[in-house]
């Protein structure tokens, strides 16, 4: 099933302030905002985490934060998310060079052991069924302290929300995250799916 999204000019006056931070905030208007925004409580519900998700009190970067979210998203298999997170990465500081490794971050020079470690966490987090293990926490806990283990678990669960909204309605993807993910993510065997 395919869910179009909301026509901007019939979305409720009360949406308009969101929509509009979300433009400014990602450069155009996500679709999943778009989609939710026919039923305007289920968006409305969604915004405090995803302000929780990009505001000071995340004690995590926002690079670290936006790989994070991909890789859970790389487990989880939802491409909508994969190419709004590595798009989300870049704009926060990632080289387009680290963002096409990602998906072999185990291997690639280009990740520090903490973030190796993070997105492990992140990448068993986002599987079904959930990978993690004892062993992802202790590893965490050599180079996070408690809080900021907690916010990389709330990142994996936001996602994990996004995963399966965009994912069971067939989110179309947007014009500048399709580019992005066709030209960094193809070695990962990143296509565009039912997001077409």
């Amino acid at each position: 099933m395919t869910s179009r999204p909301q026509p901007l000019d019939t979305v409720p006056p009360e949406l308009q302030p969101i929509m509009e931070m979300a433009k400014a905030s990602m450069g155009f208007l996500p679709n999943s905002f778009m989609t939710m925004a026919r039923k305007p409580e289920l968006l409305q519900a969604l915004m405090p985490m995803m302000g929780y998700m990009v505001g000071p009190q995340l004690s995590i970067g926002a690079e670290l934060r936006q790989m994070v979210a991909y890789m859970a998203s790389y487990g989880a298999g939802c491409r909508y998310c994969q190419a709004h997170t590595s798009h989300g990465a870049e704009k926060n500081g990632a080289s387009a060079e680290k963002i096409a490794e990602l998906w072999r971050f185990q291997n690639s020079e280009l990740f520090d052991e903490a973030e190796k470690t993070a997105l492990a966490f992140a990448l068993a987090s986002g599987q079904v069924p959930n990978a993690v293990e004892e062993s992802h926490y202790a590893a965490l806990r050599d180079h996070y302290a408690e809080e900021q283990v907690i916010d990389l678990a709330a990142v994996v669960s936001i996602f994990g929300f996004l995963n399966r909204w965009n994912d069971t309605v067939g989110t179309p993807l947007e014009s500048a995250p399709i580019e992005f993910a066709n030209t960094t993510l193809a070695e990962s065997g990143w296509q565009i799916d039912k997001h077409g």
